[in-house]
Formats: structure tokens, sequence, C-alpha cells
């Protein structure tokens, strides 16, 4: 009788241990950590502290853009954030295939380059300050460019079609 109270008191003991752990452990790995989200070395958006599927927001200079959309919780998310930026790009081929790995060069009304970067889905939203600008999009050796403005409130978009045939 006495072995069966003692057992009792050693089980819930470690069971008290072992939540007490559980929540100290909790609240350490949810410590802030001196890293937030990737960088613009990260070729994943992993880590990503953008929420919603939304791929890591990356910067060049001071343009600030995001690429991606090749699985559809990304792609919902970037569709729904297009009216949020100045620039939306979308890469496509036949049949509405949808394209990535598009390098997108964009030059300013002055033919400075504003941005240098490779689209990592077929979706492509770029801050960038109202103006006229050029964006010059090349998939595999195939270049295309048009010209956009972008307005002082509001968004501009342009697609871009392969025939990848």
């Amino acid at each position: 009788m006495k072995l069966q109270g003692n057992q009792r008191w050693l089980v819930a003991a470690v069971a008290t241990a072992a939540l007490t752990l559980g929540l100290a452990g909790g609240a350490w790995a949810q410590q802030p950590s001196d890293t937030t989200g990737g960088s613009t070395s990260d070729n994943t958006s992993a880590g990503n502290d953008n929420g919603g599927g939304m791929p890591q927001i990356q910067h060049q200079g001071d343009v600030a853009f995001v690429s991606g959309g090749v699985g559809s919780d990304e792609s919902k998310a970037l569709q729904g954030a297009e009216r949020r930026w100045p620039l939306a790009l979308r890469f496509t081929g036949p049949g509405s295939d949808f394209l990535a790995d598009v390098h997108v060069q964009i030059v300013d009304a002055h033919g400075a380059d504003v941005l240098q970067a490779t689209s990592r889905g077929p979706y492509m939203l770029v801050k960038l300050r109202p103006g006229r600008y050029t964006v010059h999009a090349r998939y595999k050796s195939d270049d295309q460019q048009k010209a956009v403005t972008i307005p002082a409130t509001g968004s501009a978009k342009s697609a871009f079609y392969w025939n990848t045939q």
C-alpha cells in the first residue's frame, strides 16, 4: 500500500517536471532573436515575417520588391497584395503557364538602373517612386521590354508572355 502511494507521488513529480520543462522550453524558443525574416541573399521564403504566405520582401538600394507565386498560397498572397505595391509584374508562357527565373531590370527615365533581380516565380511586386520606367525582362535567352508609368496614387501592372514551345 505504501509503495503505491510513493509510485503515485513519483509519477506526479515526473509529470510536473516534464510539463515545467516543456513550458520553459517553449517560452525560450519564442524569445526574439537578432535575425527576423530572411535576407536578400536568402533564396527561400522560409523564415519570413510577412505572414499570409507572402514571400520575403527584399531590398536593392531604396527599392523594395518581392517575387514568387509558385505555390497556391504564395500566389494568392501576391495577387492580393498587388494593389498595395506601385508595380505588379506577371510572367507567363503558353497556356498561361507560370514562369520563374525571369531576370528583371528596371531602368528609370534617365537610363539609370533602379533594380536588377531574378523573379522566383510568376509574380513580382516592386515599390518604385512615381515616374516613367522601362522594364526589361529576360526568360532564357528571350528579352522583352515594356514602358510603365507609376502614378502618384494607385498602381501599374505589366504582363510579359513568352512562347516557350
